[in-house]
């Protein structure tokens, strides 16, 4: 076993954070990451601005920079990449932690490496702070299993002069619609609600809703797809059920944290918001000796914790394990 005193779940840039501010207090921290650096931001969309300026982005007081007003996502990875370096962080990359075992000042990690190794690790406190996008939400229906529907995107070439569906009407789903309608694919944007969502970013929003107005996006609203086939997509309307030739669908409707770990962590959740029972202080959980920080402390309320407030948490964890461990 490789023993350290803190144990942090997930290298995003919460992670980080909090990696910093406990090394800084002479802490013995190690970082668990299922796959690279920063893995959410590495999947972002590659073309992706940030809706923030770069200073809202720093930890570690280390500078950010950018070329305009508002960093992207190369720029981003760049940056944690530079911090995660220059502070030295044992970052443990391609890493999965399959079970916490143990109690406060003993706990056991155990993981399963990228060769599918298993190690175990102990550690005194162990911080949780796994995001909340690598769980996307499902549309449950028939088809969805097919190779040609994704819950990422990416990029929109490959589907230049395809039939493409989007499904959703928040960020994600209006920035995909548009790079690939001007990439020139036929897109049709399908959404449960009426309108586009109001929280979409204040550039996009108009873009979008005029791209439906002119037609050049088709939209169906206050509809849901019902089936997918190899070769089209059966949606739900108000004017009835109605089938579209298709080639690739984006089912881009929000995701979530990992439920399934955090309860067989021992993380309690309120049943109605599933926040995790936290002492706002500290950010300890119920579970005695485990942390949580990041957008996870929000639960169902996502849009809560960002980048810009999730990496101040890091302090607040390290103060607090700092002071018990003294």
């Amino acid at each position: 076993m490789t023993p350290c005193d803190v144990v942090i779940v997930g290298a995003g840039p919460t992670g980080l954070a909090c990696g910093i501010e406990l090394q800084q207090r002479g802490l013995k921290t190690m970082l668990i990451e299922k796959g690279c650096v920063v893995n959410s931001l590495y999947h972002y969309p590659t073309n992706m601005v940030f809706f923030t300026t770069p200073e809202l982005l720093e930890i570690g007081n280390i500078p950010m920079t950018s070329l305009n007003d508002k960093p992207n996502r190369t720029e981003a990875l760049k940056y944690y990449r530079r911090v995660a370096d220059y502070f030295g962080l044992n970052v443990h990359q391609y890493e999965r932690v399959d079970k916490i075992s143990g109690n406060d000042g003993e706990f056991s990690v155990t993981t399963t490496d990228r060769h599918g190794c298993a190690r175990v690790y102990t550690a005194r406190k162990v911080v949780l702070a796994t995001g909340y996008y690598d769980v996307p939400n499902l549309l449950n229906v028939p088809g969805e299993g097919l190779p040609k529907v994704m819950h990422y995107y990416r990029e929109a070439h490959p589907y230049f002069d395809n039939d493409v569906i989007v499904v959703g009407a928040k960020n994600s789903a209006a920035i995909a619609a548009l790079e690939l309608f001007w990439t020139g694919a036929r897109v049709t944007l399908v959404h449960r609600g009426s309108e586009i969502s109001e929280k979409v970013k204040y550039w996009i929003k108009p873009n979008i809703e005029n791209r439906l107005k002119n037609g050049e996006v088709k939209g169906y609203f206050n509809s849901s797809i019902e089936r997918i086939e190899r070769e089209s997509v059966s949606l739900n309307t108000p004017d009835g059920q109605v089938s579209l030739r298709n080639d690739f669908v984006f089912a881009l409707v929000g995701y979530s944290p990992d439920w399934e770990f955090l309860n067989a962590t021992g993380i309690t959740l309120d049943p109605k918001s599933l926040r995790p029972r936290t002492d706002s202080q500290t950010l300890e959980s119920e579970r005695k000796g485990v942390y949580l920080a990041g957008v996870i402390v929000a639960g169902m309320h996502t849009n809560e914790i960002f980048i810009e407030n999730g990496r101040f948490h890091g302090k607040l964890i390290a103060q607090s394990i700092a002071s018990r461990l003294a």
